[in-house]
């Protein structure tokens, strides 16, 4: 540990490497799971038609192997021979269009949209399924009451479905902070442009089994392996100490 976080030569990459991670995880709690809630609202409105047909084409993407959505998203995303290019320029956009994947400002940015274009339909299924277990009696009193459509939402079911958004929320944080796949797959082990895209899985691959000219130190490794493990760990005894036990009350 002292070489770890005293070394420039490593910490330099550790500390890279978390705040990359932090912008990961960061991303998906401000979009994934918000659009996910949302998502769960609207298919969960009764009466809605397809909603079945909607549920599985949002979920379907959880589902794929991160070799196919890598290697799919860059194919899609390639200055070259991608189609984003073109469907921009249908639409008269062409001009926002750059090399996203690429750019050192913009590469991790995208690779998490990508995995919340993913992953969307998980917070999204587990919400859905929290709505239904609302008891009928609670949204019938609401109606009664006048408190109807998005503001029965809001003040009614959201508080109740609190203790299911706060287990998204840290499987988001864990499933984060292990992630690996997406990056390796798309931006290779040295997590490019210049390790604009480099997490603590592909920091610790490098440094355990090696890459290139880098030869594997499996002690250096087992740092590394054990910070994470303490990054997780302090993330989830906060949310169980700090949050989850203010959780309890909405919980019917």
């Amino acid at each position: 540990f002292r070489t770890l976080f005293g070394d420039p030569r490593w910490s330099v990459s550790f500390w890279n490497a978390l705040g990359n991670n932090v912008w990961f995880f960061l991303i998906h709690m401000l979009v994934q799971n918000p659009i996910g809630v949302a998502l769960a609202a609207i298919l969960s409105t009764p009466g809605l038609r397809m909603a079945a047909f909607y549920r599985t084409a949002i979920f379907i993407p959880a589902i794929l192997s991160f070799v196919i959505v890598g290697f799919a998203w860059k194919l899609i995303l390639s200055p070259i021979w991608g189609v984003a290019p073109g469907i921009l320029d249908l639409v008269g956009l062409k001009a926002l269009f750059a090399p996203w994947l690429g750019r050192e400002g913009s590469a991790l940015t995208t690779l998490a949209l990508i995995s919340v274009w993913q992953f969307v339909g998980i917070p999204m299924m587990l919400i859905y399924a929290a709505l239904l277990s609302i008891p009928d009696e609670v949204i019938e009193a609401a109606e009664l009451d006048g408190v109807t459509g998005w503001s029965q939402f809001l003040k009614i079911k959201l508080p109740l479905i609190l203790p299911s958004i706060g287990i998204i929320s840290i499987l988001t944080f864990v499933g984060n902070f292990n992630a690996f796949d997406l990056i390796y797959v798309s931006q290779g082990a040295l997590a490019g442009p210049n390790f604009a895209t480099d997490i603590l899985g592909t920091f610790l691959y490098r440094t355990f089994f090696g890459f290139q000219l880098q030869l594997g130190d499996p002690h250096m490794g087992a740092t590394i392996a054990t910070a994470m493990f303490g990054v997780i760990l302090a993330g989830v005894c906060v949310y169980l100490f700090a949050i989850q036990t203010r959780l309890r009350r909405y919980q019917f």
